[in-house]
Formats: structure tokens, sequence, C-alpha cells
């Protein structure tokens, strides 16, 4: 995967990993789910993206993994379902597949959870029969060498973020195409990532990672009323302002985005990624100082988040 604001290296080490479907280990090629889960059905469920770094001990620790179960199990009290099992008893499944993958560094899991099977694929809640499904493919995934000094490419689509009344994007549910279509709209304009407004004709966020400038020597990011609670948008904004930096989360424009001095992305895949261009406009032509000072601030934090151990 060469695009994106996910690019990664490939590693031969992902055709042979095993992947836990509701707690047995399946070798890849033979880890599957029902044609009438919820999540393939209707993509009725929640997810979590979670990056591992080795710790004092050299096994794997997931950075932040409390705000992550956190999310999850409020986005499964949103959809009306019990998740089955304790925090507890998911964070033990997910480093036991770690551990049975010999995965400890330069890993990225995906933590699916749907409502569970069908007895027939129609959408009420009712016709469940199922506990959750719950599924974790952890793989080997470093985002390419050239992601934190080489700004990525926006572009501004027509595909908003919508009023919660309709879709709430504070619920990081698998339905996701009105990003998928921001992605494709993106993509098609031949850009890394699509940069989303809200109703209002105000910055939102992107269709993958949280969007940010630099005004004037201040971080401004968008209110949040109109995109996920990221877990490392959170965190920079809680690094930044305990390092002094004045931090806004206010309603902006792409007026003030084309006159940036500098533009970043988060997500917990790449952490901070600096964004060179918006719609053609040039923002910064490589990594500006305040993207630096951020990585370099989030690197510290997430070794001593691993240094804690699991």
């Amino acid at each position: 995967m060469t695009h994106s604001t996910h690019a990664y290296a490939p590693d031969p080490r992902n055709d042979n990993i095993l992947i836990d479907v509701n707690g047995a280990l399946f070798p890849r090629h033979e880890a599957k789910v029902s044609v009438f889960d919820s999540g393939f059905v209707l993509g009725d469920g929640v997810w979590e993206g979670l990056r591992v770094h080795p710790g004092p001990d050299g096994k794997g620790v997931i950075a932040f993994l409390d705000r992550h179960l956190k999310r999850l199990w409020e986005g499964a009290k949103t959809l009306d379902f019990d998740m089955g099992l304790s925090k507890e008893a998911l964070s033990k499944r997910l480093y036991d597949c770690l551990d049975a993958n010999d995965a400890h560094d330069g890993v990225h899991i995906r933590l699916m959870v749907s409502r569970g099977v069908k007895a027939t694929p129609y959408q009420d809640p009712r016709a469940t029969i199922s506990g959750p499904t719950i599924v974790i493919i952890p793989e080997f995934k470093r985002p390419v060498a050239e992601a934190a000094s080489a700004g990525k490419r926006l572009f501004t689509v027509h595909v908003r973020r919508g009023y919660p009344d309709g879709q709430d994007q504070k619920l990081n549910s698998h339905s996701k195409l009105n990003c998928i279509m921001a992605c494709i709209q993106a993509a098609k304009a031949g850009a890394d990532e699509a940069l989303m407004l809200d109703p209002h004709g105000f910055v939102a966020t992107c269709n993958s990672t949280h969007f940010f400038i630099v005004k004037d020597g201040e971080i401004w990011t968008s209110s949040g009323d109109y995109c996920l609670g990221g877990i490392t948008r959170g965190i920079i904004i809680e690094l930044a302002r305990a390092d002094g930096v004045i931090v806004r989360e206010k309603n902006f424009s792409v007026h003030d985005v084309y006159n940036a001095e500098e533009a970043f992305l988060t997500g917990t895949f790449a952490g901070v990624t600096p964004v060179s261009e918006v719609d053609g406009r040039k923002i910064c032509e490589a990594r500006g100082p305040m993207v630096e000072r951020l990585q370099s601030l989030y690197k510290r934090h997430v070794a001593a988040e691993a240094a804690k151990g699991r």
C-alpha cells in the first residue's frame, strides 16, 4: 500500500499471521466470520485501531489501551449490545494473540466487534442469535520511512461530516460509507486524504485522521462536534498544552487552512504526519518546526507508556 496516510512497508510475516476470532486462533487464510454476521450484513459494530510498541521486557505493549477500550465500550453501549466479556478479558485476549504471533514491535492491531450472527439478514437487533463477534487482526505494519517528514496532500471534498441525529460522528462504527466516499473523491483528485467539512462549512476532520493547522504560533483544530474523539488527537492536544503551546478547538474555514504556517494529521498508525498541500495550495514544503516538536513530544510519551509494561 503506497498511497494515503496509512501507507506502510510490506512485511512477508503478515502472510502467516494468526487471527483471533472469538477467542480461537486461525491462520490468515482460514479466519472467517458468518455471512449472517451483523458486521458483514449491516456494518453493525464498532472497532479500534491499536499500536504496539516493545515494553521493558521486550514484550509488546498496546499504547493507550485503556483509552481505546473505553471508547470501544462506549460505542457498544450506544449501539445497545453487551460486549459479552470484561475489559480485562479482552486485554488478555489481545496480548495472547500478540504472543502467539511473536508480534512485539511495529505492529498494528485491528480490533473489530460486531453485534453478532443474525437468524436472517435483517436490521432489527432482535434478529441477532449469538453474542458479539470479536476479531483481532495483528499485522506487522510500519509507516513508510518518509511519512514523518514528507507532507501529505489533501483535497477538500463535498462529502460532509453530518449532524449527530443522522449518524453521530463520535461513534467509531463499522459503517464508514461517508468516509469511504470522501476517500474516493480525494483519490480521484490525486490526493492522499480527504479534508471533510462540517454541515456549516467549517473544517471538521479527514476521512481517516484528525486535522490541525498552525496559525501565528498557535495550534488550531476543529471544535470536535463533528468528528470522532480521536485518541491521538486528544493526546497531542494534552502534550502541546503541557509544553506551553496554545491550542484552540474552534471553528475555522479552508481560507484559514490555505494560509496556515503548517498543517498536520494525527492518528494511531503514524502518530503526527505533516501536510504539505491542500487543494493545490502549498502549506509547508517540508516538516515544519511545530510538527517536529510535536513528533518529539509524542515519541517520548509513547516510549514512557510502553515502559510501564503490560
